[in-house]
């Protein structure tokens, strides 16, 4: 049941990203693993369901802790592809033995 629900996210995801410009998305992964990443599990990141408006408010927020964005278009456009606040909710973490964290 689990692993279903996790291949439905994964096609939920996929399709999403299939919307919007895939180079452009590709380019946000990258700028994702450059800027947020150092400072960022892709765990916080990727739990998050935000609105365009929201994400580039955290964009906002991270730059002016000192994040240096290279790319912030592709980012925001691979953000709101991936983790937009019209993405299903991701499933919950789950320790080894399957009990919920």
């Amino acid at each position: 049941m689990m692993t279903g629900r996790l291949l439905w996210l994964a096609g939920v995801a996929a399709g999403a990203a299939l919307c919007a410009d895939p180079a452009v998305v590709a380019r946000g992964q990258k700028e994702e693993a450059r800027s947020c990443i150092p400072c960022h599990s892709l765990r916080l990141i990727h739990s998050q369901r935000l609105s365009k408006a929201a994400w580039n408010k955290e964009l906002d927020k991270m730059a002016g802790w000192g994040t240096v964005i290279t790319d912030r278009d592709a980012l925001l456009e691979y953000l709101v592809a991936n983790f937009g606040d019209d993405k299903a909710p991701p499933p919950p973490a789950m320790s080894q033995d399957g009990v919920k964290k």
